[in-house]
């Protein structure tokens, strides 16, 4: 870890907690096992609450060593642990507000990465009056961890098997991904295209889709019966997501009354959405390499839909990578801090607005870091024809 991981800049301080759904149905992915759903809460606290407690561990050992492993991060342990650098900007139980309700938002990581992977972003937002729950997914998370004892003990690496699912076959569906990337057309024509490479190349990715999102909902049932002291769920629920989960982010929309606005971050969008009409603000975040493979989100919507281009970044810059992944190659030429500032002030903006419903639209503008569009509701669908 860097020195320079950010510190959260709301008014509360940040409590963290986590807890398994487990046995929640038959593991599809292993016979014989049945699936576990393991989450992270991150809530708002007072901070004179937290005057006095440790900061939380940032990753354990088994975290740790799937981290540097899967990102080739130069990870030392326990030179971390010696250092006092494993530590994270929230606290482990911390005392809930006696009183006070905030509203959700369900996170999602990527394909291959882990719950707390974007970690920085979910504190920032719980610092500023949200409760998000990151949700992880065995066998497909890089190391998933669980409070008690499963059919996978008390954690489970991924299953490396799976690499060569992502694409079938693997070269091939690599380099048709890679044509895709950098095709020019409409987004009509790109979302096409990106269609006809994902049946062909990709039915595992989008079969898992579902099964995500049966996750999710695991985790979310959870939270509806254990957590009601802490979420305010009159005002509905936000969804985001990095990667797979930016996509996740995007079905919860599309399918699932509960889910009132959402965000993917940089994440393709696999699954069947050719009939599909969202019909909730969204706010799609990308960087240049990943522009083509997005285009279904600016079609058939009848809310607006943002979009925030991030320049000189590439995918892994988008979570907690981009801190301890020298790298640019694989996180961008974006300085982690600047990264940060926008990619935080862009949910909080978005989420003020169509979640905590605080102004009518959120405050994004362009600068040297993002450029901004906004893309109206589509006039011609048949069910806004009066």
């Amino acid at each position: 870890m860097t020195k320079n991981t950010p510190v959260p800049t709301g008014k509360y301080a940040v409590g963290t907690l986590t807890y398994t759904v487990k046995n929640d149905r038959p593991e599809v992915m292993a016979s014989s096992k049945m699936r576990s759903v393991a989450s992270r809460v991150y809530y708002p606290v007072l901070k004179k609450s937290v005057e006095n407690l440790t900061k939380a561990r940032y990753m354990s050992r088994e975290m740790a060593r799937g981290v540097k492993k899967t990102f080739l991060a130069p990870l030392n342990y326990d030179k971390l642990e010696a250092e006092g650098k494993n530590t994270s900007e929230c606290y482990e139980n911390a005392e809930k507000i006696p009183g006070e309700k905030f509203p959700l938002i369900v996170f999602n990581h990527g394909y291959f990465s882990y719950r707390e992977a974007n970690s920085f972003l979910c504190i920032e937002l719980a610092s500023h009056g949200y409760v998000v729950v990151s949700v992880a997914h065995s066998m497909e998370g890089i190391c998933t961890e669980f409070d008690e004892e499963t059919d996978d003990g008390k954690f489970v690496l991924y299953d490396k098997r799976i690499t060569k699912k992502t694409y079938e076959p693997f070269w091939r569906g690599v380099f048709a991904a890679l044509k895709v990337s950098k095709a020019k057309g409409t987004h009509e024509e790109l979302s096409c295209m990106f269609d006809d490479f994902q049946n062909k190349y990709c039915r595992f990715l989008q079969g898992r889709l579902d099964e995500w999102v049966k996750d999710t909902k695991a985790a979310l049932d959870y939270a509806k019966k254990n957590l009601s002291d802490l979420i305010d769920f009159e005002m509905g629920i936000g969804a985001a997501g990095h990667s797979f989960g930016g996509d996740v982010a995007y079905k919860l929309c599309t399918s699932d009354p509960d889910f009132v606005c959402g965000v993917n971050i940089d994440g393709a969008l696999f699954g069947d959405y050719k009939d599909t009409v969202l019909q909730k603000p969204f706010m799609q975040i990308s960087g240049n390499d990943n522009e083509n493979i997005v285009s279904r989100v600016y079609l058939h919507h009848s809310k607006p839909v943002y979009k925030v281009l991030f320049k000189d970044m590439k995918h892994m810059g988008f979570c907690d990578m981009k801190y301890y992944v020298p790298m640019k190659s694989t996180v961008g030429k974006l300085q982690p801090e600047a990264m940060h500032e926008n990619l935080c002030k862009c949910h909080i903006e978005f989420f003020d607005a169509f979640l905590k419903r605080k102004k009518a639209v959120p405050n994004l503008i362009n600068n040297d870091a993002v450029t901004v569009s906004v893309f109206e509701p589509d006039l011609t669908l048949p069910e806004l024809q009066l």
